[in-house]
């Protein structure tokens, strides 16, 4: 197996230039804000969510099967094996707390546990307050902002499902989280692009055999 983290990725972190550009919604109307708050309920299920997973860290990939439990109302469980079966970390996780209950040493490093945590706190975010709502042809979309942090949350017109979540720290856009769904509980597909690291997570729904 291929070092997760080899020095050409720790190298490219620190060399990387911190000027992305304002994060700006484009071609969008403000309408009335009637929606107090918003949810991201893809993952409000206490059935487990299994996914065939795909990481790309700059030139590195990863494949395996990641499994997301819900334990309560604020904390999920995560697991990622590799594709043979083995597992690369077990972690639980909530708005606030972050505990590993299993990694591997190719993952324990502070930089890939910081991403761990900062990744699936947004994914696993539910409610958002809505300070604003707008419209384009295809969404409604609702900002929500808590100090430094906002999220651009965008419902399509048309089955309600929540399609994109842009996660923007200081003005700067962060994470782009873009979801297929038929189901408002499930998303079949995720696709987690950072915008200032050369990061990508896809996830891919397994299908039961009926």
């Amino acid at each position: 197996m291929h070092r997760f983290l080899p020095q050409s990725f720790l190298c490219s972190i620190l060399l990387l230039l911190l000027s992305c550009k304002t994060y700006q919604l484009t071609d969008v109307k403000a309408i009335p804000n009637t929606e107090k708050a918003v949810e991201n309920l893809y993952f409000s299920s206490t059935e487990d969510y299994v996914y065939k997973c795909q990481i790309d860290i700059y030139k590195n990939h990863v494949s395996g099967l990641l499994v997301i439990k819900k334990i309560n109302e604020t904390t999920h469980r995560v697991a990622l094996t590799s594709d043979f079966g083995n597992k690369l970390i077990d972690f639980e996780i909530s708005d606030h707390d972050f505990k590993i209950n299993f990694i591997i040493p190719d993952l324990d490093k502070k930089i890939v546990k910081n991403f761990l945590r900062n990744d699936f706190q947004q994914l696993l975010k539910r409610k958002y307050p809505v300070n604003e709502s707008f419209e384009n042809k295809d969404s409604k979309i609702y900002l929500s902002q808590t100090e430094n942090k906002k999220y651009y949350l965008f419902f399509n017109k048309d089955n309600g499902l929540l399609n994109q979540i842009m996660y923007t720290k200081n003005n700067k856009p962060k994470i782009n989280f873009n979801f297929e769904a038929k189901k408002h509980i499930f998303a079949d597909s995720i696709d987690l692009q950072h915008k200032d690291f050369k990061i990508n997570i896809k996830l891919f729904q397994i299908t039961e055999t009926e």
